[in-house]
């Protein structure tokens, strides 16, 4: 356990530097675009009410009120989401192929630590699934402190207030990232997981065997989405509906489990019998 940890600290410390830059950029962009939106929408909202002669219940009723889905419908607010997305979606592929093609093709120290070669692999894993959860905990932390500012930057006879349980449900984008139950939260979660190691199988498959290895790795992928959601798809086939809802959620789970357990085993074959360094 003691070695698996350390081999976690250690990929956790490979991307630290562009992490901080990832949650650096989150806070600038969402804090910039909260006073920016809200700041302009006061102006905007003063400019129409002198402009058109109206009081300001004559605007509410004619143009609404100002809430927190007007960040969230922004660029301000998502960019950054879909630069954190992109950059994990990358270091997904970049956590294997760093060792092979870095300065010191560290693949060959990597294979001959005194550790179980599926150390390995989990720890790559573990490490990208902490880097999502604190992107995740970041933006909760974010939301209260940006939700108090649009309350403190927009006067109130123009505001509609938003706790975060209701900023959360507003956005169809949102409620994907941060779920709004546990379950739900655990199943997208190892649902990603889980996907994330049929990656790592498709990589490990192009690293054994080159070119043929791609194809290996694609057919791979390619099973792996037709056993776990061979549940749907049977009855898609069949166009007849066998199962109830809680009984395909109880499969699909039992799908997953296998996919996973079954990436891992082929991932550490590879890595032990097939990967040439």
């Amino acid at each position: 356990m003691n070695k698996f940890l350390k081999l976690v600290n250690f990929e956790m410390n490979r991307f630290k530097k562009i992490y901080i830059v990832l949650l650096l950029i989150t806070v600038i962009f969402q804090f910039v675009g909260v006073f920016v939106i809200s700041l302009s929408f006061m102006n905007d909202s003063k400019r129409i009410m002198h402009d058109e002669s109206l009081s300001v219940v004559q605007y509410v009723h004619q143009y609404g009120l100002f809430d927190f889905t007007h960040i969230l419908r922004s660029l301000w607010f998502f960019a950054p989401i879909g630069i954190g997305v992109t950059a994990i979606l990358f270091y997904i592929f970049f956590i294997w192929y760093r060792d092979w093609f870095g300065k010191n093709t560290f693949i060959y120290r990597l294979l001959m630590l005194p550790t179980s070669r599926l150390n390995i692999i989990l720890s790559k894993g573990l490490t990208i699934l902490i880097f999502v959860l604190g992107l995740i905990a970041f933006q909760l932390i974010l939301l209260p402190i940006e939700n108090a500012m649009v309350n403190w930057l927009v006067s109130n006879e123009f505001l509609n207030r938003m706790n975060v349980q209701e900023i959360l449900g507003s956005s169809f984008e949102l409620s994907l990232l941060i779920p709004g139950s546990f379950i739900e939260f655990i199943l997208y979660y190892a649902t990603g997981l889980m996907a994330v190691f049929v990656i790592f199988t498709g990589i490990l498959f192009e690293r054994s065997y080159r070119i043929k290895g791609i194809i290996f790795g694609v057919l791979y992928a390619i099973a792996a989405f037709i056993v776990f959601f061979s549940p749907f798809l049977v009855e898609m086939i069949l166009q007849k509906d066998y199962l109830y809802g809680i009984e395909k959620l109880l499969l699909l789970i039992v799908m997953g489990i296998i996919v996973f357990i079954g990436s891992l085993l082929v991932s550490n074959f590879l890595l032990k019998k097939k990967v040439s360094v």
